[in-house]
């Protein structure tokens, strides 16, 4: 798949001025938003990412659009997963409803700048060596089986060591002041206020959570221009629905084992194709081993949106259960 330099920067001028309106819309009038603007936002964004597939399958081919989708949703259902965390993290600053739009948004745009530097360096590494895929792949797994051994007791956050070093370091107020990222206190200088150690924790924390979701989209494409716009659209109406889903997704109960059936394919899936491309000395002689099979992308996406599909349902139905066995009889 050949990605001209012009067709590179339309896509980055496009997704920079989305962006750009976001934050200029949030700035504007920091506030809560209701229902129907997170719907018609959240909606808004599906249909672009939507479109944005059925370009690659007209410029590049099905491919290209399939391997983009299964990407797609892939990261999407990996940050509906995040959201677990950033109510936990807005709950412990106790960050204002009104205001959690603003650290959602400027914390999102951190980790895009610093997935973008993994992807490149991630990309250049599967070039030069294919024994990468070993590692993502084995990482996978392993992921998808901490996972399956996790209690799913509420989650806790702590604080990580950047988080730790900015609150030493930095000149900071005791208070936030509204959404202000700097103040002035009674002397007259200018002073951080702890807001900006809210936008560390969110930016840190989504970063963290790139380790598990860049080698799984490579899993599922080599290609940075696939890995690239499917992680920005994924990742794009993450503030939004962030508060459309709000309460619901404690009911979301088996999504994390959901996730952890794609992780631990996707993860076999890489080892299968290190397998096919071996070169490693020590392994088969060095050659690729032949009876490695190759799943296709159509397999992929099957088995990401089949297994994705049948968490939700699986995980509605338990709600409705458990609420139906919570009502009081008359």
């Amino acid at each position: 798949m050949e990605i001209s330099g012009w067709m590179w920067t339309v896509t980055l001028v496009g997704l920079v001025g989305l962006v750009l309106v976001d934050l200029a819309m949030v700035g504007r009038r920091p506030h809560e938003p209701s229902l129907r603007e997170c719907t018609a936002w959240v909606t808004g964004y599906i249909v672009l990412a939507l479109l944005f597939a059925g370009f690659l399958g007209l410029h590049s081919g099905g491919e290209a659009a399939g391997q983009y989708l299964a990407g797609w949703l892939t990261e999407y259902s990996l940050s509906v997963d995040n959201l677990f965390v950033f109510v936990i993290i807005m709950s412990r600053f106790r960050i204002e409803r009104r205001f959690q739009q603003k650290v959602l948004l400027v914390g999102i745009i951190l980790s895009l700048l610093l997935r973008g530097a993994f992807i490149a360096l991630g990309a250049a590494a599967i070039s030069r060596f294919t024994w990468v895929f070993y590692i993502f792949g084995g990482f996978l797994i392993y992921t998808a089986i901490r996972i399956f051994g996790y209690d799913n007791d509420e989650p806790e956050y702590t604080e990580n060591l950047i988080i730790r070093w900015a609150r030493r370091v930095l000149p900071m107020t005791g208070t936030y002041h509204d959404a202000r990222l700097t103040t002035r206190d009674a002397r007259g200088r200018r002073r951080l206020t702890p807001l900006i150690v809210v936008f560390i924790a969110i930016g840190t924390t989504d970063v963290i959570f790139a380790l598990d979701s860049l080698p799984a989209i490579f899993g599922l494409t080599d290609q940075p221009y696939l890995i690239f716009t499917a992680t920005v659209f994924a990742m794009m109406g993450l503030r939004q629905l962030y508060f459309l889903l709000g309460g619901l997704l404690d009911r979301l109960a088996y999504l994390s084992a959901g996730l952890g059936v794609v992780l631990g394919f996707i993860g076999v899936k890489l080892v299968l194709q290190a397998l096919s491309e071996n070169n490693l000395p020590f392994l088969n002689g060095g050659r690729p081993v032949g009876w490695a099979p190759h799943i296709s992308i159509g397999v992929s996406l099957s088995v990401i949106a089949g297994t994705l599909a049948l968490t939700a349902i699986a995980s509605l139905i338990k709600a409705k259960l458990s609420a139906s066995t919570t009502v009081p009889h008359r």
